[in-house]
This record gives structure tokens, C-alpha cells and sequence, in this order.
């Protein structure tokens, strides 16, 4: 495991993979445990290369199997960008929110802000029911600023 770990919130996703059929292997386990702890959005590849200097017999197909389970459960989710979802970080929990870089890939999350009047005029301008919504804002770190 790195160092900044979450072990709490590492356990229970691999609970939630064990409680969905998941066997809990060490390729699994490492995948996780990076995911967890990263402080900024992770390609499948990037995840690959972290991944196999922990466990170097880690395969691909194992890392995207495991991205789409974690996705099925709601535990990671794909982040927004000009060229396509192709990144992965820990879920927005309750009522957080996105800060990304676009230079770096770090994210920040934020609890939102009380977004009901907007929600409620766009639906009665769309006609829609807004069931959920999710926003990613965009930017340069401090570091990146430099």
C-alpha cells in the first residue's frame, strides 16, 4: 500500500467486490489501493504501469475488468474531457463535486452549493425531471499555474 493510504475506505470497496462475486486477489487489491489514494484522475494504461510495480504479473485485462466493476458499483467514475472518458477516479460522495486540472489530472473534490433553483427553473424551462446531476469544473492547479 503507499503511504497517504485509506485503508477504511480500501476495505470497503473490496468488500463491496467480494459481497458482488469478486475473488480478492492481490492484482485486485493493488488496483483498488491506487485508485483509493490517488490525488488526480488515472488512465487505465497509467493505472497499469502504477499497478505493476507493486505487482508486476498485473495484466491489463485485469485492470479493465476490475474499472468497470468498480464502475458497476458506483465506486469510481470516468472523468469528462475533450477527448473522451478515458479516466478514472474515486466517486463523488453525497453532495461533492469535481475540481480537475487540465494540465496535471489532479482533482480536488468540493461540497456543492445549494443548486435547486437552477435545477428547478431548467426543469420547468425543459419540461424535464432532473433526477441527478453531476459537475466537473476545470482549471490549472496552483501548481500548474506556476
Amino acid at each position: 500500500m503507499s503511504e497517504n493510504t485509506d485503508p477504511t475506505l480500501t476495505d470497503q470497496w473490496l468488500a463491496q467486490l467480494q459481497t458482488s462475486g469478486y475473488r480478492l486477489t492481490q492484482p485486485l487489491r493493488v488496483i483498488v489501493d491506487i485508485l483509493v489514494n490517488s490525488p488526480r484522475a488515472l488512465g487505465p494504461v497509467e493505472l497499469y504501469d502504477l499497478g505493476r510495480k507493486e505487482y508486476p504479473r498485473l495484466g491489463l485485462v485485469t485492470v479493465y475488468r476490475t474499472l468497470d466493476k468498480l464502475e458497476e458499483l458506483g465506486l469510481v467514475q470516468r472523468v469528462h474531457q475533450i477527448g473522451g472518458c478515458h479516466m478514472y477516479l474515486r466517486a463523488t460522495q453525497g453532495h461533492e463535486h469535481l475540481l480537475l486540472c487540465t494540465r496535471c489530472g489532479q482533482v480536488c473534490y468540493f461540497k456543492g452549493d445549494d443548486l435547486s433553483a437552477l435545477f428547478n427553473a431548467t426543469a420547468e424551462a425543459s419540461g424535464f425531471v432532473i433526477q441527478e446531476h453531476w459537475l466537473q469544473l476545470y482549471g490549472l492547479c496552483a501548481n500548474c499555474q506556476s
